[in-house]
């Protein structure tokens, strides 16, 4: 099917990709002041607002398919906004918004992994050679070879935001086991869903003692910070993002994912940071093995039926 306006679908795909590279670099000065925890809970408080409006503005009867798959809805919402949210942002606590920003890269590869173990679907060559590719980046761009500037738990920074990935990557799987719900739909009722469990999780950590009361005083000064997080990132990126998929389809659309990391080391760049030679490199064949795995898992295009041939078959026998 030939998209609509794929100049617009690219550019919305360009945002999106950029915006989520921005995470990054916003969120690591709320991490001064806000718990990973807290920061999850309010960030998707304030979006849920903005989620809430583009369904019930959007959405076909969507508060009805929310009590219809709450259970379904709410499990994988936890698992992407809540368990995915804190281990990433855990992660950007320790360690490096580059480093956060090319770990985040390798989910659609490991999508496709998941899917060998989990659903039989054997990958190709090319996405063998691709994972090979993809986990030298990862190790370099993690600091195992040895960078001696980073920060002292960068390595376990960066461990967290490996495995927080996989939960994003469980929370995309699980929009097949509700088809009634468009892109838009499942997006926003899963965080919709997930919110109360996301509030009631850090209050509980806060009264066992297990991370500190937010100061809401100290947070006037990074309040533009998370006003930004939960209105671009966290919504807007998503629509341009399902928007994008629509117009170019899921083979293209996930290239853009490559543009994360690159977007992160521009700005870091930009803001004075500049990055390590091991850094350029890992994001590099992070961005190689994106690229090489999409291609190699597209399906190939069957060939078109000959009608011309029949019709020879069928005028030779009449």
């Amino acid at each position: 099917m030939t998209p609509a306006n794929p100049y617009a679908a690219t550019a919305a795909m360009l945002f999106a990709a950029i915006s989520w590279g921005s995470l990054f670099l916003v969120g690591k000065p709320v991490l001064g002041r806000l718990d990973p925890i807290w920061f999850t809970a309010v960030r998707y408080l304030l979006a849920g607002v903005g989620m809430a409006l583009l369904v019930a503005v959007f959405g076909q009867r969507p508060w009805a398919k929310l009590r219809a798959h709450w259970r379904l809805l709410t499990g994988f919402g936890v698992l992407g906004y809540g368990f995915f949210g804190i281990l990433v942002l855990e992660g950007l606590k320790l360690s490096l918004p580059s480093h956060g920003a090319v770990l985040m890269a390798t989910m659609p590869l490991t999508t496709l992994l998941l899917r060998w173990v989990l659903d039989g679907h054997r990958p190709g060559l090319g996405v063998a050679g691709a994972a090979v590719l993809a986990l030298s980046g990862v190790v370099m761009v993690s600091g195992v070879l040895g960078r001696s500037d980073g920060p002292p738990h960068m390595l376990l920074g960066d461990a967290l935001t490996l495995l927080g990935t996989i939960g994003w990557v469980s929370y995309t799987r699980g929009a097949a086991k509700v088809p009634d719900l468009s892109p838009l739909e499942y997006t926003g009722l899963t965080a919709l869903a997930a919110l109360p469990w996301q509030i009631g999780f850090a209050a509980a950590a806060t009264a066992a003692g297990w991370i500190a009361a937010p100061d809401w005083q100290d947070l006037a000064p990074v309040a533009p910070h998370l006003l930004y997080i939960a209105a671009v990132p966290t919504v807007a990126a998503v629509v341009a993002f399902n928007f994008g998929v629509r117009q170019l389809g899921a083979p293209r659309g996930t290239l853009f994912l490559n543009g994360v990391p690159v977007s992160a080391l521009l700005m870091s760049v930009a803001l004075g940071q500049h990055p390590a030679w091991q850094e350029w490199i890992g994001a590099a064949l992070v961005i190689a093995a994106l690229t090489l795995s999409t291609r190699a898992s597209a399906p190939a295009a069957r060939p078109a039926p000959a009608p011309v041939l029949r019709d020879r078959v069928c005028s030779a026998s009449a």
